[in-house]
């Protein structure tokens, strides 16, 4: 049994630099809506739930846009298989840096005002929930309230 299930930190929790920590992975549309969230452990690299994430939309014709932890041949072979745009900066260690279109990967910024806006939601900004199914729950909450507002 590994160390953190006999603590009881099984709940999608992972220990990062601030502790234990919990990701929320989302996809927005265009307007920076949420579609789409996933919770993974903290320590968890944002790659591994891509694929996942992405799997239930039709990718054809659609812009992907993510920020340099997404970047993978895998996924990017994966996204375009799909019919998929993938508008991903490459790492500064790539062998074979991709091109990149800055004007068009300037409007993830609406990814990171999703965030902000669930941030002003106290219960998720300090995850107050020690149970996932809980904290999923205050995330749909929250991601309601962005719909809504």
């Amino acid at each position: 049994m590994p160390a953190g299930l006999k603590r009881g930190y099984h709940e999608e929790t992972g220990r990062s630099r601030g502790g234990l920590t919990t990701k929320v992975h989302a996809v927005t549309d265009g307007l920076g809506n949420p579609l789409r969230f996933l919770l993974s452990s903290g320590n968890c690299n944002d790659i591994c739930m891509a694929q996942a994430l992405l799997e239930p939309f039709d990718l054809r014709g659609k812009l992907i846009l993510a920020d340099k932890g997404y970047d993978s041949d895998k996924f990017v072979r994966w996204v375009e298989e799909r019919g998929g745009i993938v508008v991903v900066p490459s790492r500064v260690n790539a062998k074979r840096p991709r091109p990149t279109d800055w004007h068009t990967y300037k409007e993830r910024h609406l990814v990171e005002k999703l965030f902000l806006k669930l941030k002003n939601n106290r219960r998720f900004a300090t995850r107050y929930e020690k149970k996932a199914l809980y904290f999923h729950a205050v995330v749909t909450l929250a991601c309601s309230l962005v719909w809504l507002l």
